[in-house]
């Protein structure tokens, strides 16, 4: 038996056994692209999402894959390398002639690749929480904005349930990520009537390894007599050390809350997770989620991954949620013609892992519900605060006065990622 997964770079052991039969060539089957960083400073969190595509795809050709054709796989390391993923994507459209494109963490890396995508007319999920300010008719954004994730966490610990906090610790890293959702959130701090002195802002470069004097000046910050909490948009495996040094120096929960976008439960399986029970994430999906529809992902998971003890995370969940709705949206146009599935996934429901129904908004992004999460020792998050409700994902922000005035439909008559408003919905 032949195996169908064309690898472009070395993916490991998973990636070459898995096999399917019947694709004589490539004509015969529909290809999807699997973008993601296998090796350097990201690897800590996209190689589960490598692997999480592998099987969505082989379960969907369990059930006889699409338009009676097999799914095959092409993956790509573009290594952390924010220039080398605008090469790997140009090289999945052109030269593999991929059908859709699974990829990216960083908003970097998504910044590099949107050209090419929009050049190209290609199709890109990206299943990662973000700084939204972005629409684009070729990219659809499974994962949370910030009025998914950064905006309802804030608001959260501001409120008593949350420990009322009034001094605030932003602590990222060096990206347009954490710069510009950092941005919103000053914004939306200033406007709740939070002084500037009792905001403190800190960048970081990625795989950033000497924390000490950062984790001390938290503390100093901490000690003005209000209480003050860690909004962390620290990406990559710069997590392991800052967690570390937050333990090293005695910071708990109680006294110094952290909440992170970017830390969930594959990030955590590799990091002592004792002295940082009760500090926060802030997510649309925990996997420790108590509903059939997770049960039953999980068990199909290891079954497929061979790990008991292999995790699932929120990114991995867009990832099945972008990909059910693709596959939808491909059977319901009848082919795999960029354009027609693009009108396709407008109005895509697919289950969620909470239990509720995703939606695929004219905005191309989702409607989700919000849930906040205290880390436990088994490193395992249990939520403490939940939306009454999916919200829906919103590319403008309400709290940057020119995105405020912005709205994204890419259905007619708009057709646009960035007009204005009419009067009527902006009053």
């Amino acid at each position: 038996m032949k195996s169908a997964i064309k690898t472009v770079a070395a993916v490991g052991a998973l990636a070459g056994s898995l096999a399917f039969s019947g694709m004589a060539h490539a004509a015969d089957t529909i290809k999807v692209g699997v973008l993601h960083s296998l090796s350097g400073t990201m690897a800590i969190s996209e190689t589960a999402l490598k692997d999480v595509m592998l099987f969505l795809i082989d379960e969907q050709n369990k059930k006889g894959g699409l338009l009676g054709k097999k799914i095959e796989p092409v993956v790509v390391d573009p290594a952390s390398d924010w220039p080398l993923f605008a090469e790997k994507a140009r090289e999945l459209i052109e030269k593999e002639k991929v059908d859709v494109v699974f990829g990216n963490w960083t908003s970097v890396s998504r910044k590099s690749v949107l050209p090419v995508f929009e050049e190209l007319n290609g199709m890109l999920f990206y299943p990662v929480q973000y700084e939204g300010e972005e629409s684009s008719r070729n990219i659809f954004y499974t994962g949370a904005a910030p009025n998914q994730q950064a905006i309802p966490a804030v608001e959260y610990l501001m409120s008593e349930e949350g420990g009322s906090v009034e001094r605030w610790v932003l602590a990222g890293t060096d990206y347009v990520y954490p710069r510009t959702t950092n941005k919103i959130l000053e914004s939306f701090l200033k406007a709740k009537g939070v002084p500037a002195e009792d905001i403190m802002i800190n960048y970081t470069p990625f795989g950033h390894s000497d924390w000490q004097t950062i984790v001390s000046d938290i503390k100093g910050f901490a000690s003005a007599g209000k209480k003050t909490a860690v909004v962390s948009t620290v990406n990559g495996d710069a997590n392991v050390p800052f967690y570390k040094e937050l333990g090293n120096q005695g910071i708990k929960a109680e006294d110094i809350p952290v909440v992170a976008f970017s830390v969930g439960e594959e990030e955590l399986a590799g990091i002592d997770t004792g002295p940082l029970v009760g500090h926060l994430g802030a997510w649309n999906y925990f996997m420790s989620v108590d509903s059939p529809e997770n049960e039953a992902m999980i068990k199909k998971w290891h079954a497929f991954i061979g790990d008991d003890k292999r995790v699932f995370n929120d990114p991995m969940e867009a990832h099945y949620i972008g990909f059910t709705m693709w596959a939808q949206a491909v059977e319901q146009a009848g082919t795999t013609n960029i354009d027609a599935v693009r009108q396709a996934m407008y109005g895509q429901t697919a289950p969620n892992l909470t239990g509720g129904i995703a939606e695929m908004n004219t905005n191309h992004h989702l409607s989700k519900p919000v849930l906040i999460g205290e880390i436990q020792d088994d490193g395992q998050f249990a939520t403490v605060w939940e939306t009454d409700g999916v919200v829906v994902g919103d590319a403008w922000s309400d709290f940057l006065p020119e995105s405020a005035k912005l709205t994204a439909d890419w259905t007619y008559p708009w057709v646009c990622g960035n007009c204005e408003k009419p009067k009527h919905l902006t009053n």
